[in-house]
Formats: structure tokens, sequence, C-alpha cells
């Protein structure tokens, strides 16, 4: 994988500024604790109705799906992004119960890149998870400064 540059440090800072913008933040809050459909049926009727429901269900789901398709295409070095959040997965998993029947009824792609991105974040964290385990059994440090990155640095005469 291509190592991070600044302007992956710079898109991941205007997510997250996307993020903490209040309509974005209010959204995301509804949609992790009080929106609880039983199913693609319910979404459809009850909160698909240009409601402020409705604004909040198509904003999450839309942040997340244009996040995803960010990630998986490249433009935003996964593994920066997977190192800063968590939220992805646990709103995925509010998705999951209902997103095979809305598939069937609006079209078979409908939240696929976030659906990839948090499998990806998933794999992503089980590696993570079971390479610090290992360093932790064998006694290594979880983490080792790189060697002399507690020196000054001195200056080069030319």
């Amino acid at each position: 994988m291509r190592k991070p540059t600044h302007a992956d440090a710079e898109l991941l800072l205007r997510l997250y500024e996307m993020r903490r913008e209040p309509e974005l933040r209010r959204a995301r809050q509804w949609f992790l604790t009080d929106f609880q459909p039983t199913g693609w049926m319910e979404i459809k009727l009850r909160y698909l109705s240009h409601s402020d429901e409705d604004r909040r269900f198509r904003m999450t789901t839309s942040y997340w799906e244009m996040v995803g398709t960010l990630v998986n295409r490249g433009v935003l070095h996964a593994e920066l992004f997977f190192d800063h959040t968590g939220e992805d997965i646990v709103t995925w998993e509010r998705c999951k119960a209902w997103v095979a029947e809305a598939r069937a009824d609006i079209r078979p792609t409908y939240l696929y890149q976030f659906e990839r991105l948090v499998e990806a974040h998933q794999a992503f964290r089980a590696h993570v998870n079971a390479a610090y385990q290992a360093r932790k059994k064998n006694g290594a440090p979880a983490s080792r400064p790189r060697a002399g990155s507690n020196k000054p640095r001195r200056a080069r005469s030319g």
C-alpha cells in the first residue's frame, strides 16, 4: 500500500470537519440512537417522507457511502482513515438488517461502497490487533520509536 500523503491528511481532516458540522452531527446521533426500524418497508414508508428523519437518514447513509467511495477508490489512504475512527463499523451494523431488502427495492449496489469500506476496516483491525497481541505475547513493546527519534538533529555542513 502506498504511503499516506499530506493530501490524504488534508482530506481526512476535511471529512472530520464535515462530521463536526452540527446538522450532520445531529443526523449521525439520531441514526445511532433513535433510528430503530423493523425493516426496509418501514424505512421506506416512515422515514423516506421528506421529513427531518428522511433528511437525517439520507445525510448519514450518503456521508458514509461517500467516505467509502473515497477510501475504496484510493483517493483517501485506507489505513490512515481506519486508524482514526470506528463509527463506520457501528453505523454499518445498523444497516445490515435491512440493506438486502433496500438493494432489492432500489438497486443492487445501494450502500455498496459503505459495505466494502467496513469489510476492509474490519479486516484491517483484525490484522492490527493480531500483530499487537503477537508483539505483546513475545515481550516486545507495543510500539517502538524510530532509532534516534529522541535525539536532536544536527545540521549538516556542506
